[in-house]
C-alpha cells in the first residue's frame, strides 16, 4: 500500500516538471533527487510524452544527476572490495558515458578471446612463450591497437567502444589485456609508468633467479600493450625514464593494484573531456577520481 502511494506521489511530482514557476520546479527536483535510478523509466515516459522543450531539458538534467549519483555510490563500493574486480571497475567508468551498454556482449567477447588463447597454452610453455601467444591472438587475430587517428577522444576510454572498434588509448587497451590475461590465470599486473602504462609479468621465484641480487623485485619482465605487447626489461625502463627526465621511483617498476589502474583510466578520461570542451563531464570525472585518490 505504501509503495503504491509513494509511486502516485512520485508520478505527480514528475508531472510538475513543466511548471513555469522556478521555485516549484526547484522544490520538485529536490524531492525527485531523493529517488534512485528506478525512477528513470517514469521520467523517460514523461519526456517522450511532452512537447515542452524546457520540461525535456529539466528531465534530462535530472536523469543525468540520478545516474551520476548512482555511479558515484557504486564506485565508492567498488573501492572497498579487496581486491576490486578490474572488469567491474572498467564497466563502471564506461557506463558514465554509456549507461545502457551491454555487459553480456562485452563478456562474450572477452570469453571468445580467452578461449582462443587458452587452446594454444600448455604447461610446457615458458612465461615469455605464453605472453607471445596472448600477444599474437589479442593484437593480430583480434586487431586491438591504439587509436592514432583520434587519440584524444573520450571514446578511447570505454570498454564497449574498444570491443566494437578494436581501437582505444593505451590505458584502456592495457586494462582489457589484463582482464583477459587474469582470466587465463596469467599473473599480469599494472605498472604506473609515465606517458604510456605498462604491464608486469609477476613471478617472484623466477624473478629472484634471473635478476641480480641488488634488484629485489617480483617482476619477471614488462609488457607494452601500446606496442603490440612488446617485451622489455628493467634496464630499458631505467633508460626511458632518464631520457624523459623522470626520477626512477619504485612505483615505475613495481606492480600496482586495480584501484591505481582505474585511477589512471579516469585521469585519462578527464583530460580527454577537457581537451574536447566537455567541462561539465570533466568535472564529473574529477569527482569520481577523488574517490580513488582518497584511497591511495
Amino acid at each position: 500500500m505504501k509503495t503504491a502511494i509513494r509511486k502516485k506521489r512520485t508520478l505527480a511530482l514528475i508531472r510538475l516538471m513543466d511548471d513555469p514557476d522556478r521555485s516549484v520546479h526547484e522544490a520538485v527536483e529536490k524531492e525527485l533527487l531523493k529517488e534512485d535510478s528506478r525512477i528513470i523509466p517514469a521520467l523517460e515516459e514523461v519526456w517522450e510524452s511532452t512537447l515542452d522543450e524546457i520540461c525535456q531539458d529539466r528531465i534530462e538534467s535530472l536523469i543525468q544527476q540520478i545516474q551520476f549519483r548512482e555511479k558515484y555510490r557504486k564506485l565508492s563500493s567498488w573501492v572497498k572490495q579487496n581486491p576490486p574486480d578490474l572488469l567491474e571497475g572498467f564497466l563502471l567508468v564506461s557506463r558514465y558515458h554509456y549507461p545502457d551498454l551491454s555487459v553480456e556482449k562485452i563478456e562474450r567477447k572477452i570469453e571468445e578471446i580467452r578461449k582462443k588463447v587458452w587452446v594454444e597454452l600448455n604447461n610446457s610453455l615458458t612465461s615469455l612463450e605464453k605472453i607471445t601467444v596472448l600477444n599474437h591472438i589479442f593484437f593480430n587475430n583480434f586487431g586491438y591497437s591504439v587509436n592514432h587517428i583520434n587519440p584524444s577522444s573520450p571514446h578511447n576510454c570505454f570498454i564497449n567502444q574498444l570491443i566494437e572498434t578494436g581501437k582505444g588509448n593505451p590505458v584502456a587497451i592495457s586494462m582489457l589485456y589484463t582482464v583477459v590475461a587474469q582470466k587465463l590465470e596469467l599473473p599480469i599486473h599494472f605498472i604506473d609508468f609515465p606517458k604510456n602504462p605498462l604491464l608486469a609479468f609477476v613471478d617472484r621465484k623466477i624473478a629472484q633467479k634471473v635478476h641480480p641480487k641488488e634488484i629485489n623485485t617480483d617482476v619477471l619482465f614488462y609488457i607494452n600493450p601500446a606496442n603490440k605487447g612488446s617485451i622489455t626489461g628493467r634496464r630499458e625502463l631505467e633508460f626511458h625514464l632518464k631520457r624523459m627526465n623522470y626520477e626512477p621511483y619504485r612505483k615505475y617498476f613495481e606492480a600496482s593494484g586495480p584501484r591505481r589502474f582505474l585511477l589512471r583510466l579516469l585521469e585519462t578520461l578527464e583530460k580527454a573531456y577537457e581537451s574536447n570542451g566537455f567541462a561539465d563531464k570533466a568535472s564529473d570525472i574529477r569527482l569520481l577520481t577523488g574517490i580513488l585518490s582518497e584511497d591511495e
